[in-house]
């Protein structure tokens, strides 16, 4: 499974705007995270995203951290 992160603004409607083209071999979900805008987020923070995802998303993780996931 491979992870991408890109930036998009929600505006008050609802209506997302990406901030980069998208371009999918087909349909997938995905996850949006509305940012609190009086929160500071550190660019370092979002830049270990990626890092982390690699090591969080190994199969190993999958397996210790199971327990954890609805449904299974």
């Amino acid at each position: 499974m491979v992870l991408r992160t890109i930036e998009v603004t929600v505006e008050t409607d609802g209506t997302v705007h990406l901030h980069e083209q998208v371009k999918l071999p087909a349909p997938r979900r995905a996850i949006l995270t509305i940012l609190d805008e009086s929160i500071p987020v550190e660019e370092t923070t979002l830049l270990s995203e990626t890092a982390l995802a690699e090591d969080w998303n190994r199969p190993e993780e999958e397996k210790a951290w199971a327990h954890l996931q609805s449904g299974k």
